[in-house]
């Protein structure tokens, strides 16, 4: 996908048209209209699959779609844009679907996305009216704002209505930030109505909703006193429900979550009856690919919980874009409001099919080749500090000697590491499955590398914004020890320069590669059996994480990265390989 940082012009040759806030409801060119929404998010989803997904919520009897933009995916480096036109180009692809459209900018998103779309190098106090952070929003906005407002329906477009930031209620009060974005995007010209999304209770509202700006609110269960609270903050107000939550998401290692299809469309019927409007969440959910999954932190014990890749969400419309019973449900309730098309053809799925792996590259070896040269540090630095996003970071000190043994400890792990002692690997320090402090015994002298892998940076609550790596420092009983070197390996993109060989290595963390070939392009689903916890590329495309503790055991493989012919599949184990194979499975398994 290219970088694109041209603005925007519309190219719609529409008339003009209105949607309007009048006498407590929406009217669209002066009639009543009611928002019957869905969530769908262009960078969960392969761009030549657009289309058949809108169609999909075009036929469940949807008005509306409504997608985030993630700042972090945009900006990658402060000044430095990619990207931008698939947000211009998926709203182009709703207008065509007969899709209205919502467009949540932020700057925070949470979408169990990596960081709530907040880039890893923003600085200053976060989600504030700090003058430090307020400064990257302002050149991020001026990027982009431009582009939202030249998609709003009062220009031709087919945007409806755009949000000011996102569950503010539930992080803070600071209502001069919030008047801040909603000035910024008066002042870029968008003229459509703004709104902010809390959840329905009083200190969230009153926390994160601005006078004269709408204020809707978000939720699973109880929408009778969910209409009500939100009456009775905003009596003037149109009642909506900017987030029906009618899945979830999961995380490694806990169980996969589900919905009941009957229950969850019950309470939307009962929303609907009540007079509101709604923006399902999600209506097709996609993929975390690459390293985009987020985290959450257990706001009571604090616990780590990284989200795994599939956003399937058990959502009507699954992962690979097949209808499901939630879907049928659903489109029973959505249609007395709104007729609809029937739905297109489920997406094909390839034959079942496995995959041997033929070549490998032990990891520890190719870094000179992966990282370029180490870098010494008086003590162990962040991968912010090193401006690595997500990857790995290969840590080396030494412990002096002689001496006895003592406990190695690593103050401020994230998120798992992989410790050697003079080239053995004697432990892995999980944060995830609370083993980061374990005790690991060094005599000296010594030898200690850690291979440390991020995760998911925290998406929501007040522990947004952790650093990555080892934030504290590497201790030899209570004493520090300094003179650390780190090379770092960005992941996401396939590592340039993987020195693979033919014969495969029985020893992780190392890269395996292999072929499969297609007589015609279809979606599949890659299983990993026997194998623990890595990477996988299809054609130079990151699918994402997969782990053994699950629940996800399989990651989809869209149809367009395949093609007729040979197609190339990388993956990168760091705890232990299984058999040099890999299945290709017509059926998912999220657990």
């Amino acid at each position: 996908m290219r970088l694109d940082d041209d603005p925007v012009t519309n190219q719609g040759g529409s008339s003009v048209r209105n949607f309007t806030i009048e006498d407590g409801g929406f009217r669209l060119d002066g009639e009543e209209f009611r928002l019957l929404s869905g969530a769908m998010h262009y960078f969960r989803v392969h761009p030549d699959q657009w289309s058949h997904r809108l169609a999909m919520m075009r036929a469940m009897g949807l008005n509306t779609v409504e997608t985030y933009v993630p700042w972090n995916l945009h900006e990658p480096r402060p000044g430095t844009y990619r990207r931008l036109d698939e947000l211009d180009r998926f709203l182009e692809a709703a207008a065509r679907a007969d899709l209205h459209a919502i467009v949540r900018p932020g700057p925070y998103i949470c979408a169990e996305w990596d960081n709530g779309g907040l880039p890893s190098w923003v600085t200053g106090r976060l989600r504030t009216s700090d003058p430090e952070f307020l400064a990257h929003v302002d050149r991020w906005f001026a990027r982009l704002l431009p582009r939202v407002a030249a998609h709003q329906i009062t220009r031709g477009g087919n945007v409806l209505m755009v949000q000011v930031e996102n569950e503010y209620g539930s992080y803070g009060t600071d209502t001069a930030y919030l008047r801040h974005l909603a000035d910024a995007m008066r002042g870029s010209g968008i003229d459509v109505p703004l709104f902010t999304a809390d959840g329905p209770e009083d200190h969230m509202l009153t926390g994160g909703s601005l006078p004269g700006v709408l204020a809707t609110a978000t939720f699973g269960s109880d929408p009778l006193r969910a209409v009500e609270v939100l009456r009775r903050h905003r009596p003037g107000d149109p009642v909506a429900c900017m987030e029906l939550w009618i899945g979830w998401f999961d995380h490694w290692g806990r169980p996969r979550v589900t919905r009941d299809a009957a229950e969850a469309a019950s309470v939307l019927e009962q929303l609907l009856e009540a007079g509101a409007s709604v923006n399902i969440y999600m209506a097709h959910g996609g993929t975390n690919f690459g390293t985009g999954a987020g985290a959450n932190r257990d706001l009571e014990t604090g616990a780590y919980l990284p989200t795994v890749t599939s956003y399937d969400y058990d959502a009507p419309i699954s992962e690979h874009g097949a209808p499901t019973e939630k879907f049928r449900l659903f489109r029973d309730v959505l249609t007395r409001y709104n007729p609809a098309p029937e739905p297109p053809p489920a997406p094909p799925v390839l034959p079942p099919a496995t995959v041997r792996l033929t070549e490998s590259a032990p990891l520890l070896p190719a870094l000179p080749v992966l990282a370029g040269p180490p870098v010494v540090f008086p003590t162990p630095p962040a991968f912010e500090d090193l401006g690595l996003d997500h990857g790995l970071v290969h840590y080396r000190v030494e412990v002096p000697g002689p001496r006895e043994s003592y406990p190695l400890v690593v103050d401020g792990l994230r998120d798992r590491a992989h410790v050697y002692v003079d080239g053995v690997r004697v432990a892995v320090l999980d944060s995830v499955n609370e083993t980061e402090h374990q005790a690991v015994e060094v005599p000296g002298p010594a030898t200690v590398e850690l291979l440390v892998e991020s995760l998911g940076r925290v998406n929501y609550g007040p522990r947004m914004g952790e650093r990555k790596g080892v934030t504290g420092g590497i201790r030899h009983e209570r004493q520090y020890l300094h003179g650390v070197t780190a090379q770092a390996v960005p992941l996401g993109d396939l590592p340039p320069g993987v020195p693979f060989t033919p014969g495969t290595v029985a020893a992780a963390p190392a890269f395996f590669r292999g072929e499969v070939k297609v007589d015609e392009p279809a979606d599949t689903f890659l299983a990993l059996p026997g194998w623990g916890h890595g990477y996988v590329w299809v054609n130079g495309f990151c699918l994402g994480r997969y782990w053994s503790v699950g629940p996800q055991r399989t990651l989809y493989v869209p149809g367009p990265l395949l093609r007729t012919g040979d197609n190339e599949i990388v993956i990168l184990e760091l705890d232990a390989a299984g058999d040099p194979v890999i299945e290709l499975r017509p059926e998912p398994d999220l657990g």
